[in-house]
């Protein structure tokens, strides 16, 4: 792994450390303006409309530029979404309108995440032969996940009411914040500052791409023939249906722990995202296992992903602390496990098909749809007042029984077509479109 890598690495960790850490000061502040619960679904749901809206546009813009810099300018509006959510109270707003400005500020956090991932995934297959690919994303994937830990914590460390109340007490902070959730966004605008510090380090790969078009119309029309390209390849699709499912699955899990570290567990939320920490803490062992498989091989673990399924089941039989971070430890390092593999199948077949940032654009389209859908579902459910153990219970079933359709669907295609999979791995050659 070369210096560059480490500094993609770094800026990665940084900026998804704060964009996770925002998360939970954001729902902290709904709660200080006696928002509802499932504000907190919303704010997710319109960070997939972003990913969903601009999937068309990101990764030619990532295709356009150095990925470094992209990923540097991206960054840059996350910042522009963590000031706005700051002024929160600046402006001359009722609560609901209080509210609805913290959305809008997580949701433009969402759009710079949406141009930011095509060229962080990007980056890695021009940086990374396939054969390293396996071990570059769990690196990625890694690192992202600790990422998910350290800023779930860190989000509920920051509002608990020791460390608020002596963040409070420091003249600095005293000057710029008069609420938890306003000290702990102060701090968190540091976290993005380190990120763009890093982007700056990040090498030019001097890959170059054709020019694109940036034509509405014909981005679209080519943006849709890519995602066709990746659905009809019989390695591609089966990738692309085990991610889309894990990052559906894994988005609405977060709403889960922390609904139902409340309802069950009687958690505040300080306490419900440290649940949040370890399920992400296990992908984190679950990723690091899948460093030792190889991108041949990657097929193999999808029933590792029907097991997670039912594991999930387990969650409303447990209440006591130890059991809880056990379980949620096992569902994480299962999860991870099967979807760095998949992955990285995804990311190669999607290099050799068409291009990095198109590639990229292409999963976070589908993956980002299918997290609208589920969180939708969600939040329908919560509206409901659904029992949270009956959701969960639902849930697990769902990725379980999806689960067992795609390794069908992976026996099928291996039957018809069974000469490429012996392909997997090899360099190929991109196309344009």
């Amino acid at each position: 792994m070369t210096r560059g890598f480490y500094y993609v690495i770094g800026a990665q960790t940084f900026s998804a450390l704060a964009d996770n850490a925002l998360f939970i000061a954001a729902i902290a502040l709904i709660q200080q303006l006696s928002g509802p619960d499932w504000m907190a679904s919303i704010m997710k749901w319109w960070v997939a409309v972003g990913y969903v809206v601009l999937a068309a546009y990101v990764g030619a813009f990532a295709d356009t530029h150095p990925k470094g810099r992209v990923m540097l300018w991206t960054n840059s509006l996350k910042v522009v979404g963590c000031v706005l959510m700051y002024f929160h109270g600046a402006l001359d707003l009722s609560g609901d309108g209080q509210i609805a400005l913290v959305c809008v500020a997580f949701a433009i956090v969402g759009i710079g995440a949406a141009a930011y991932s095509p060229a962080k995934y990007g980056i890695i297959t021009e940086m990374l032969p396939p054969a390293d690919l396996v071990k570059g994303n769990s690196w990625i994937e890694g690192m992202t996940v600790l990422s998910i830990i350290l800023g779930a914590v860190l989000g509920g460390i920051l509002i608990s009411p020791s460390v608020s109340s002596w963040l409070l007490a420091q003249p600095i902070i005293e000057s710029l914040a008069t609420s938890p959730a306003e000290a702990a966004i102060v701090v968190i605008a540091v976290l993005y500052a380190i990120a763009a510090w890093l982007n700056f380090k990040i090498p030019d790969t001097g890959v170059r791409y054709p020019t694109q078009s940036f034509n509405p119309l014909t981005l679209n029309r080519v943006f849709f023939r890519y995602v066709a390209i990746l659905w009809r390849d019989k390695l591609g699709q089966i990738s692309l249906a085990v991610t889309t499912l894990f990052w559906g699955a894994g988005a609405t899990l977060q709403l889960v722990v922390i609904e139902w570290g409340r309802v069950q567990l009687n958690y505040r939320l300080d306490q419900a995202s440290v649940l949040m920490g370890v399920a992400a803490l296990g992908t984190i062992f679950g990723a690091i296992a899948a460093s030792k498989v190889s991108i041949q091989r990657s097929l193999s673990v999808l029933p590792v992903g029907v097991a997670m399924g039912f594991v999930v089941l387990l969650m409303p039989l447990v209440d006591s602390t130890w059991t809880v971070y056990a379980l949620l430890l096992l569902i994480g390092g299962l999860s991870g496990y099967f979807v760095v593999p998949m992955n990285a199948l995804l990311q190669h077949r999607g290099h050799v098909l068409l291009s990095a940032g198109h590639s990229i654009a292409v999963q976070n389209f589908n993956e980002q749809l299918n997290i609208l859908a589920m969180v939708s579902i969600y939040t329908i459910l919560l509206w409901l007042e659904i029992p949270i153990n009956t959701i969960i219970v639902a849930f697990g079933l769902m990725v379980a029984v999806l689960m067992l359709v795609i390794l069908r669907w992976n026996h099928l295609n291996h039957k018809s077509c069974p000469h490429l999979y012996h392909q997997i791995g090899d360099a190929g050659h991109g196309r344009s479109l």
